[in-house]
């Protein structure tokens, strides 16, 4: 019989205020790393949001001080301050030391939030050292500070002052998460995100650390979003077309315009929120914009082709924003919008509006048809690759490429593949790796650039086809994730500027083609020596120049030097030793932390356009290292 007895209501613990978010910070903010440190802001800057959302706020400003502490203000209302009819506290103090304490949820207040996923900036100040909030309205400065989570005093008034608005200043505690160090580039990145999705709003970053500063103000919204994302891209036609549509508590804005490239780009947003997974708002999107591209067709007699979904998504770039009072997310990351209504609606109005803008604009129409239709070719002519290669067996399970030296394990959890730069490198590497669980695939040059490549001409990539075959998953509409061999997928390239080169090109076939792969953390990058230093009986492998400068500083004396300029001067024993054995060995893992600066990125460096690369080229001269000129 179980014990009931000593289980009973005094053994329920009940953690009041802010204890439970202390005592599981993961729980409210993912993890304790570098993404639960930016929740914490992104909080206070929902906040914000809100106002500006509302229509209250012009102005946002996000400043990182030089003690490790970060303010956020904004010109909104400001958080009320009187005393709560029931609780008998300064609403400022609930919404600081309550969780789900706000505006938001009443849908009074707010009738649409950003912030809805949270659970409010009571859980920035509870993983606070401190926080201090300053409040301006009627005619006053309030100011409340905490310690911990908790008031250290009653609201007061300071002094007087005009305006309105809300700045909130806290230091995250260093007892809570792994690094309190806040990093520019991701927040500016986010912030520079919002700014797009918040059209006229002015978002301000400052860095006073060391000096950085950077103002985001976008007057068109989400059309300038969609310029920015084509920026490296040759556009189909000059202006973003642009969707705006409110019904009842709903806002739905859509701007699209294609590009002469061959990959889609669809961000797509719920209340601010990047639903990365898409969901409902994303299906009635395609839905709509492939109906309506066949329905022009048909209607005007242009072809007897009925296109499919990919076929009128080649070279889209386009951006989603939906606004509605109960977004309901799912997903494993909780960014995909679930709400059922919202296809059909999404749907109609995207349908209605394309529709008419083809009928008025046929130029533009025919442009995208052209292409849609091109692209249906191409697919055809890519099913009639991939057909060719399965008859020579090249795609077809079980037969493997025979440059691959496969490994003896076949779990995919414990196998690893390595995909080394050219045959005298392979060589090292097969004679010195561990064969029983890692694959060597060495490839022979620089694989195709298939940021300008169609399907059909990717499959007739012999290098590529080997690739493919190796790793199992197939590409396309046929790729699946479950037929992967190795949950390790490592490149390994020479460090100089052929190496890196490589890398270029793999990352881009892996970001266009089996993205999935990289979101589920089986890609990654291999770090050989650039140096190896002896001194005496003692040696060191080095990865670059200012290891080096370094090691030279400790050690001193007289030293030999070795630079290895590929990795087929290195022999198998080294190359085990500094980057096959996992015991030694420093991977560097490939993330998709921010999609839209990957995808950009890959745009301006592979892609036609050269005025774009040479910009970030010379731009970024300064950060360059290892070359080998």
């Amino acid at each position: 019989m179980p014990d009931t007895k000593s289980y009973k209501a005094e053994s329920i613990t009940v953690m009041k205020g802010l204890k439970a978010v202390l005592a599981r910070p993961a729980m409210y903010i993912g993890d304790t790393g570098v993404r639960g440190l930016h929740h914490i802001v992104q909080e206070a800057i929902d906040n914000s949001l809100d106002e500006a959302l509302g229509g209250y706020c012009k102005n946002i400003s996000v400043i990182i001080h030089a003690d490790g502490s970060i303010t956020v203000t904004d010109d909104g209302r400001g958080i009320p301050v009187d005393i709560h009819p029931e609780e008998k506290r300064s609403a400022l103090e609930l919404v600081m030391t309550v969780l789900h304490a706000g505006g938001k949820f009443d849908n009074k207040t707010y009738k649409i939030s950003g912030g809805l996923h949270g659970v409010g900036i009571s859980v920035t100040n509870a993983l606070s050292t401190w926080l201090e909030a300053r409040v301006k309205r009627d005619g006053n400065l309030y100011f409340q500070r905490y310690e911990n989570g908790i008031p250290v005093a009653e609201v007061k008034i300071i002094e007087q002052a005009e305006g309105t608005g809300t700045s909130i200043t806290f230091l995250p505690s260093s007892n809570v998460f792994e690094t309190v160090n806040f990093d520019y580039e991701l927040l500016a990145k986010r912030l520079k995100e919002l700014a797009f999705l918040n059209a006229g709003v002015k978002i301000d970053i400052k860095d006073e650390r060391d000096g950085k500063e950077t103002s985001y103000k976008y007057d068109g919204g989400i059309k300038s979003f969609v310029t920015f994302l084509n920026k490296g891209k040759q556009a189909l036609f000059n202006d973003p077309l642009y969707i705006k549509k409110e019904t009842d508590h709903t806002s739905l804005e859509v701007s699209l315009q294609y590009n002469e490239g061959y990959i889609d780009t669809v961000y797509t947003f719920c209340n601010g929120i990047n639903t990365v997974e898409g969901g409902q708002h994303l299906t009635g999107f395609y839905l709509a914009l492939t109906r309506s591209i066949n329905d022009y067709i048909k209607k005007n007699k242009l072809s007897d082709v009925k296109l499919s979904g990919s076929d009128v998504r080649e070279g889209l770039t386009a951006v989603i924003s939906l606004k509605l009072p109960n977004p309901q997310f799912e997903g494993q990351t909780k960014t995909k919008l679930g709400n059922s209504e919202i296809r059909g609606l999404v749907d109609s109005i995207v349908y209605d509006h394309l529709a008419t803008y083809f009928e008025e604009n046929p130029s533009i129409a025919k442009l995208i048809v052209n292409k849609s239709l091109t692209a249906a070719k191409a697919r055809e002519a890519a099913k009639k690759a991939r057909e060719l290669v399965r008859r020579k067996s090249v795609l077809e399970s079980g037969n493997l490429p025979g440059k691959l030296a496969d490994c003896q394990e076949r779990n995919p959890e414990k196998a690893e593949l390595f995909i080394v730069e050219g045959e005298s490198a392979g060589g090292s590497s097969k004679l010195g790796r561990a064969r029983e669980f890692q694959a060597i695939l060495p490839l022979k040059g620089k694989i195709l650039n298939v940021e300008k490549s169609r399907l059909d001409k990717i499959l007739k990539s012999n290098e590529i086809l080997t690739l493919i075959s190796a790793i199992g998953t197939d590409i396309g509409e046929e790729f699946d994730i479950n037929k992967t061999r190795y949950h390790k997928i490592i490149i390994m390239a020479d460090s100089d500027i052929d190496g890196q080169h490589l890398i270029t090109l793999l990352l881009t076939f892996f970001y266009r083609h089996m993205k999935q792969l990289i979101e589920a953390g089986y890609v990654y990058i291999a770090t050989p020596p650039l140096y190896k230093v002896t001194k005496g009986k003692e040696y060191f492998y080095i990865k670059n120049d200012a290891m080096l400068m370094e090691l030279k500083k400790r050690i001193g004396g007289d030293i030999e030097l070795q630079r290895f300029k590929g990795l087929g001067e290195m022999n198998p024993e080294q190359l085990w030793e500094t980057t096959l054995n996992p015991d030694n060995r420093i991977l560097k893992k490939v993330t998709i932390e921010d999609a839209m600066a990957a995808d950009t990125i890959f745009s301006v460096l592979m892609g036609e356009d050269v005025g774009p690369r040479r910009d970030f080229i010379m731009q970024h001269a300064n950060e360059a290292k290892n070359l080998d000129i």
